[in-house]
């Protein structure tokens, strides 16, 4: 008897011990390419990505921002990219996506990174890094840590977006309901936000708050009345895109805090909501400062860039990361 429950002990724990090596093995890791047959697949992606970033000021903020809208929707599985097939349509065919970019870009990097290595390195993690780098060149430097080893989903479905996406207009519960159920909590949700301080919006993803906020043609109160006049005069057409950072839309900095907080000059109602909190309200007062906003910035995507990730034998590593293998 006694022997037999030796046995079984050591039974128990050697399935306990295989199943966290086993964990191990499928979890994000640094230089997770370092021990495949594209070592230097992250010194790779970088050089490209850099290489486009030099002639194009906006790649930064299309890459981060398709980067944030594939991760709210089954995970950083690079679903986002995917072409419709069939009569389903896929994530980017619906209304919030429609105005993504970067698509182009990202299918080239897969092709120069695929001619040097084959069929090693995922189209998220693609993603990821390459949003990562471009945000990083004018600093020459990586601005935030970047883990790998994820692999490309199977499924897109737009049906989808509009229950799991953060939109413009949001106010503060559901952008904290949201984010809650990817794991990330108030300081993430104000951090991730300051990615708006580059890059540009369509005038109709706000018109709504210059032109017809309760639905009587009127005007967002809460929206700096100087800065509402000058937005009125460029969105003439709701075609029409405007800085999201006025003034500093190509410099990835912390002045989207500064205004937001000092001006009421946030964009978005998603992003004057930060202000509907007292716990949000006290994150975006420490992240006026440009060292803050880095390092909590950098947690923030950090956690983000893990959001239900597929590694290990989940998922696939698509040779064109529009179309399933």
């Amino acid at each position: 008897m006694r022997t037999q429950l030796v046995l079984n002990c050591l039974v128990f724990v050697c399935i306990v011990l295989c199943e966290v090596v086993a964990d191990a093995g499928n979890a994000l890791r640094n230089n997770f390419y370092k021990s495949t047959r594209c070592p230097n697949a992250e010194q790779l992606i970088r050089d490209i990505t850099w290489s486009k970033a030099k002639d194009d000021v906006t790649l930064g903020a299309r890459l981060l921002r398709l980067h944030y809208h594939d991760c709210f929707l089954r995970g950083c599985d690079a679903s986002v990219l995917l072409d419709t097939e069939g009569t389903e349509q896929s994530e980017k065919e619906a209304g919030p996506n429609l105005s993504l970019g970067g698509f182009d870009e990202i299918d080239d990097i897969k092709r120069q990174v695929e001619a040097k290595c084959p069929g090693i390195v995922s189209c998220a993690d693609m993603l990821a890094l390459s949003a990562r780098d471009a945000v990083s060149f004018p600093f020459k430097t990586s601005m935030w840590e970047v883990e790998t080893g994820r692999k490309d989903g199977n499924v897109s479905l737009a049906s989808e977006v509009s229950s799991n996406l953060p939109l413009p207009d949001s106010n503060i519960s559901t952008l904290q309901q949201l984010f809650a159920k990817k794991g990330l909590n108030v300081d993430d949700l104000v951090a991730l936000s300051g990615a708006h301080t580059i890059g540009f919006a369509h005038c109709g993803e706000f018109s709504k708050r210059l032109f017809n906020f309760t639905g009587k043609g009127d005007m967002d109160p809460s929206l700096n009345a100087t800065y509402a006049d000058s937005l009125k005069k460029s969105c003439t057409n709701l075609a029409n895109i405007v800085e999201m950072d006025p003034m500093s839309s190509t410099s990835f900095d912390s002045n989207y805090f500064n205004i937001l907080i000092n001006q009421n000059k946030g964009l978005f109602q998603s992003d004057a909501a930060l202000l509907k909190d007292t716990n949000s309200v006290n994150v975006v007062k420490k992240l006026q400062n440009d060292k803050a906003f880095f390092v909590e910035f950098g947690k923030s995507m950090k956690k983000m860039g893990a959001i239900e990730v597929l590694t290990g034998n989940a998922g696939q590593i698509r040779k064109n990361c529009r179309v399933k293998n």
